[in-house]
């Protein structure tokens, strides 16, 4: 089947911000009162809040403690991490390559959708993106295949027609459980062995730019 879209997730995909986000989260738990470190906050990286508040904290996020703990995280991230992040190298060229081989691009994040704009700027590829699919388009965030099957529908394409391009575990799963095949890259912090189900790894942007022509991105576009 020919490609018609590659799906793309933002955060340690194209912009360098997984650990980032993890100490902005284990900021906000301090602020309220839980007990997390870096690291049991960081490996939860990936998922939307939706998972990762209830499983370090036990609040769901549409209670007034969850929603607290949101908000200020969303706060905090943008106002004291966002400003000093920037993409891997190869991201932007590695979109503009996609673009010239005829694929639309789709954001498919689990990002609250007030904070996806800020971060396609961070990564300095938002004038390249056609469609965005992020948490406020999905009931459920990744692992669940809720927001890859919104960036479908954006997409106007079939599964079988796109590529997933993610950086962690749940963004294979999620792509594997919507039936789309999924690129997976190192640079987001996980290596082989948590990326199994991807048909294939690369370090990074620049590593898959490089080796775009053997990837499976380079079926026939139409």
């Amino acid at each position: 089947m020919a490609l018609k879209a590659a799906l793309l997730d933002v955060d340690g995909t194209l912009l360098d911000s997984n650990d980032a986000h993890a100490r902005s989260w284990v900021e906000v738990f301090a602020e309220f009162g839980h007990r997390a470190t870096f690291e049991q906050v960081r490996e939860l990286i990936g998922k939307g809040g939706d998972k990762l508040l209830p499983e370090v904290t036990g609040f769901a996020k549409e209670s007034p403690e969850g929603e607290a703990m949101s908000e200020r995280r969303s706060a905090l991230f943008k106002e004291k991490y966002l400003p000093a992040l920037g993409p891997f190298p190869g991201a932007r060229a590695l979109l503009e390559k996609m673009r010239s081989a005829g694929l639309d691009l789709v954001v498919a994040t689990s990002a609250s959708p007030d904070e996806v704009d800020g971060l396609l700027r961070a990564a300095g590829v938002r004038d390249l993106i056609d469609e965005k699919a992020s948490a406020g388009d999905a009931a459920r965030s990744k692992p669940d295949p809720d927001i890859v099957r919104a960036a479908l529908a954006k997409a106007g394409c079939g599964p079988e027609e796109a590529v997933m391009l993610g950086d962690t575990p749940y963004d294979v799963e999620a792509a594997s459980r919507a039936g789309v095949v999924v690129v997976a890259l190192r640079c987001g912090g996980w290596g082989d062995g948590a990326l199994r189900g991807a048909a294939a790894v690369y370090d990074g942007p620049a590593d898959l730019l490089a080796k775009y022509e053997d990837s499976p991105f380079a079926r026939r576009v139409v």
